[in-house]
């Protein structure tokens, strides 16, 4: 809502109860003086008040004409001025709007190396906190218009449209994107998401959600990186709470946002990194090496310390966070 509607409404309301005021004035001036019954005292009311430039419905006398006057002059005011207030209230609240879209459209096109997220219900909403937790831009991108709302509350930024369009996804740069998240409640609409985005760009890293049985072969021939059924991940979480609850009380310390928690973190070693040649208990630091990840997709668990990095490991370290 763009400043100061509130006091606007609030002048908009007085002005209503005016008019309403005006009506009232005119259906009982024209029952008292005229004598008319109320439907013709208020059809006459009405005409005056919208000088559409009918008729009488009756013939007036002297009295009635100089109360249609003072009608006019008071009524017809009113409604003019609260036309002019309402278009101005209407121009300046799309005048407000189009400035807050080119403000959000201007952050947006400043990023690079962030994530999109497409839809922003319970799952998308959830994955823009941990984002936010993590100190990670991103974009929402939604076409729902009730929630946008909640996205100006949540300070995010976002672009209310259909994130199956080509010219949507580029809009929030998924050029320049490290890694998209589908979190459509539709199967459909992630495949082609999934599919639009790894056109527009081939190294984009993309997370689909699933909630059909069968759809994650389908989002994975479509390109997507891993694919997430919230239905199947939560029942394997429950059941790993029940056989190891140590273990997924360990896990979860960082969603617990406890002193110093326990962190999991990728490293990986790019052409030129610092990383490259360094043996594991250089690169890993004061943390825990779990497992590095060759390219060839051979895995090391428990790596040993001398085991030297090559361009394209994962490494894969455990510590406590900052």
């Amino acid at each position: 809502m763009a400043p100061g509607s509130n006091n606007r409404w609030g002048r908009i309301r007085w002005l209503i109860l005016l008019l309403a005021g005006a009506v009232a004035y005119g259906v009982a001036g024209y029952m008292l003086i005229e004598g008319w019954p109320f439907a013709d005292a208020l059809y006459m009311t009405l005409l005056v008040l919208s000088t559409v430039g009918f008729r009488e419905v009756r013939p007036l006398d002297t009295g009635g004409r100089a109360f249609t006057a003072s009608l006019i002059v008071v009524g017809v005011a009113l409604v003019l001025v609260t036309v002019t207030v309402v278009a101005t209230w209407v121009t300046e609240e799309q005048l407000w709007a189009s400035r807050r879209r080119r403000r959000v459209q201007k952050r947006i096109d400043a990023m690079s190396d962030h994530f999109i997220l497409c839809a922003y219900g319970r799952v998308g909403r959830a994955a823009a906190r941990d984002l936010e937790t993590e100190s990670v831009p991103f974009v929402v991108v939604d076409p729902k218009e009730d929630l946008q709302e909640r996205m100006l509350e949540d300070g995010v930024s976002y672009i209310i449209d259909d994130p199956s369009l080509e010219a949507v996804l580029e809009a929030a740069g998924v050029k320049r994107a490290r890694a998209l998240i589908c979190a459509v409640d539709s199967d459909a609409t992630n495949v082609y998401i999934t599919l639009m985005a790894r056109s527009l760009n081939p190294g984009i890293f993309i997370v689909a959600r699933a909630s059909e049985p069968g759809s994650d072969w389908r989002l994975e021939k479509a390109g997507a990186d891993r694919v997430v059924s919230p239905f199947v991940s939560s029942g394997r979480h429950m059941a790993l709470m029940a056989l190891q609850p140590a273990i997924v009380d360990v896990l979860e310390v960082t969603a617990q946002r406890r002193t110093r928690p326990m962190r999991v973190e990728e490293l990986l070693v790019d052409e030129g990194s610092p990383l490259e040649g360094k043996a594991v208990a250089e690169a890993r630091g004061s943390a825990t090496a779990l497992a590095v990840r060759h390219t060839d997709g051979a895995l090391v668990t428990d790596p040993p310390e001398d085991l030297r990095l090559r361009t394209g490991d994962l490494l894969l370290v455990m510590g406590n966070g900052a």
